[in-house]
């Protein structure tokens, strides 16, 4: 087993970080471009102390959550949830007239929530799913819910599987969140059956 890299404080070294003779920390990445990138720092750590003489600046690992931050941002699509679901929608072609009512009822009540200009990669799991509690308190039944989350949802995959985003935030059971409220509607009670048969029948 090959012994893990160290800094000179016996500090265990992450993917991609280096210490140099000098003292001086690296980290080497990859851009977007896939070019080779690297940064440097006199401090592996925030609480690191400066050596002598040199000039302050943020730690080593402080830069590399930034570099992080800046690669997965460059990553996202421009525009909100609105324009992931528009984009999820223009990809399902010969789809029937009833699915594409249905697509343009989603697209309706997004462009009308302030939900639907979030940026995709600020919503949250929590997010999710409060949106979908707030429609039913403002009103929307279980089955209108079930139908735009039937869109939602797809769309937001879409994003994960083109490495726009890490998880889905609407992979849940509905159920869980909001309350069933849709009934079962009967045409006509067993009672009832039986007669028609019977009437049938004689």
């Amino acid at each position: 087993m090959s012994e893990k890299r160290r800094d000179k404080k016996k500090r265990i070294l992450r993917n991609g970080e280096s210490q140099r003779k000098d003292g001086r920390y690296a980290y080497k990445y990859y851009d977007n471009a896939g070019n080779v990138q690297f940064v440097y720092s006199w401090k592996l750590e925030k609480g690191d102390r400066l050596p002598a003489g040199k000039r302050d600046d943020l730690a080593l690992r402080e830069k590399e959550r930034e570099i992080k931050q800046r690669l997965e941002a460059e990553l996202i699509p421009q525009g909100g949830v609105l324009e992931l679901v528009q984009k999820y929608i223009s990809l399902k072609t010969g789809v029937r007239q009833n699915t594409k009512t249905g697509y343009n009822f989603v697209l309706n009540i997004l462009k009308k929530e302030e939900f639907g200009k979030r940026p995709i990669n600020s919503v949250r799991l929590s997010d999710a799913k409060l949106w979908l509690i707030k429609l039913q308190r403002d009103g929307r039944g279980y089955s209108t819910i079930h139908t735009v989350r039937g869109v939602v949802r797809p769309a937001f995959q879409m994003a994960v599987d083109d490495d726009w985003l890490h998880k889905n935030p609407f992979e849940f059971q509905l159920a869980t969140v909001v309350v069933n409220d849709s009934v079962t509607r009967e045409a006509i009670t067993r009672k009832q059956e039986r007669a028609f048969l019977n009437y049938v029948r004689e």
